[in-house]
């Protein structure tokens, strides 16, 4: 094995490592009332950390450390990118939602950029162990960011659910590792592709077994049915820039985990994967969008919509596998959803935080007529949230259109039925997405408002809110721009 090191490969992990090291070293040294500086760092670690990013784009090399255990290559760029966009707006939210408790704020800060930096040590991962641990530290702190507000009995509920079915997935996910490696003999994706075929009859159930435990395992890490039971709750309990980080950075790196996963190692046992993401894919739309419509609170309303893009997320690449065609296609399909959902997404999570606010609460009924005393943020709600919805020209409608060509491309029984399960599903999600837009702006606002909906949004908040909208809108009247992110996934193997 070499251990040369490219020094640029790493350099945006490292540049993570170093704001780490200066916010705890600040948080250690700073008065109460001079802790917001731990977030300035945190945002500034971020924004440098997409430099390294832009010279590799620019040199369209790929590059390889440790016999390949870790890779640079166009996939790797494109979502290190988004886990670094999606931080600096959840960075963005979190100084207006935490700012009221400064003597926690180092912590946060940290254990965000902890979190950061296991998305981006994912990205790279071409070996078992590598995700293992890109996976856990990407998702460890987010165990103690969901029970941030100490005082608030639902925080530690979503904390304390989320740390046991989170402890159980993993120990699934590790056993499922253990019994492919233990099979194969490699924990490189490579290695264990090759030594696939050479597996006799006697020891095949203990593959599919291993198989289907990092299914299991992955499922949770992307909140699939039947594996959502904590989201809902945890994305209530926790504080609201978390549930964003949550829905999003969380949820893509779990993703990220699976395709690279199957993609690389496993792409002759779609007999295996295939029906099993097929069946997590149909039950995560039809669910939680039939669950969304029941929901009163806003916030709960997003957490089963979340589920339920998991669900859309799935189809493309579920589809090649259960009808036997390349994956590279579905593949593409899947990654430029959970670009163009990750935007949205944010957006959305950004304008709940400035409407609960305004509007002190964050029950949908609350926000009766909240387009009419806060127009602005009425509006990128509606941006959003039809967005969210797939109406064009949004971001949204380009993501359901990648997807549905993506399955019927694929051909076959199967992949025809998962199109129409998601087609139903993509009515039933307009229908409640638009029931919140109705209530901003058609209801009738209530005649006096209370004492705390007087606050407005920060500049932070309103940035973030911006740079969303202005991506979603972009992205959906140009959407040849996230053609790339798609293309990308298609050149994964260089780096296997």
């Amino acid at each position: 094995m070499t251990y040369t090191i490219d020094w640029l490969a790493v350099a945006p992990e490292l540049t993570v490592v170093a704001g780490i090291l200066v916010v705890l070293t600040l948080d250690l040294f700073l008065s109460r009332r001079d802790k917001y500086w731990t977030g300035v760092v945190a945002v500034l670690t971020v924004s440098l950390a997409v430099v390294p990013l832009i010279v590799m784009a620019a040199d369209d090399l790929t590059r390889a450390m440790f016999d390949g255990s870790f890779v640079v290559d166009d996939f790797a760029l494109v979502l290190k990118g988004l886990f670094l966009v999606a931080g600096y707006l959840v960075l963005l939210m979190s100084v207006t939602y935490i700012e009221s408790d400064r003597y926690y704020e180092g912590e946060y800060y940290l254990l965000l950029l902890v979190s950061i930096l296991g998305s981006l040590v994912l990205a790279s991962s071409r070996d078992l162990i590598l995700l293992f641990i890109g996976l856990e530290l990407t998702t460890g702190p987010l165990f103690l960011l969901a029970g941030w507000r100490k005082g608030d009995a639902k925080s530690n509920e979503a904390a304390l659910k989320y740390f046991i079915l989170g402890v159980l997935s993993t120990a699934m996910l590790l056993y499922g590792m253990s019994l492919v490696y233990g099979l194969t003999g490699s924990v490189r994706f490579v290695g264990i592709r090759e030594a696939i075929p050479a597996i006799g009859a006697a020891q095949e159930p203990a593959l599919v077994l291993g198989v289907l435990l990092m299914i299991v395992g992955f499922g949770f890490k992307v909140s699939a049915v039947p594996f959502h039971f904590w989201a809902p709750d945890t994305y209530e309990g926790a504080p609201t820039p978390v549930t964003a980080y949550l829905s999003v950075s969380s949820k893509t790196a779990g993703f990220v985990a699976m395709l690279s996963v199957v993609y690389l190692a496993f792409p002759d046992l779609t007999s295996i994967w295939g029906p099993a993401l097929w069946l997590l894919a149909a039950a995560s739309m039809t669910v939680a969008n039939l669950s969304a419509l029941r929901q009163r609170n806003i916030v709960r309303l997003l957490a089963y919509s979340s589920v339920a893009h998991a669900g859309f997320m799935l189809v493309p690449f579920a589809g090649a596998a259960v009808a036997g065609q390349a994956l590279s296609e579905g593949l593409s399909a899947t990654v430029t959803y959970l670009v163009i959902y990750a935007l949205m997404n944010l957006g959305a999570f950004a304008v709940v935080i400035a409407g609960a606010r305004r509007t002190g609460t964050g029950d949908i009924e609350g926000w009766a007529g909240f387009g009419s005393y806060a127009p602005r943020q009425g509006i990128l709600l509606v941006v959003f949230f039809l967005s969210l919805a797939g109406i064009p020209p949004l971001a949204g409608w380009f993501a359901k259109f990648v997807m549905f060509q993506a399955v019927i491309a694929a051909g076959g029984t199967a992949a025809v039925w998962l199109a129409v399960i998601a087609a139903l599903n993509s009515v039933i999600a307009f229908f409640y997405y638009a029931r919140v837009v109705k209530t901003v702006w058609m209801d009738p606002a209530p005649a006096e408002l209370g004492e705390e909906a007087t606050a407005p949004a920060t500049g932070a908040l309103r940035l973030a809110m911006g740079l969303a909208a202005v991506a979603v809108v972009v992205i959906g009247v140009f959407p040849g721009i996230s053609a790339f992110f798609g293309d990308a996934t298609t050149r994964i193997l260089n780096g296997g």
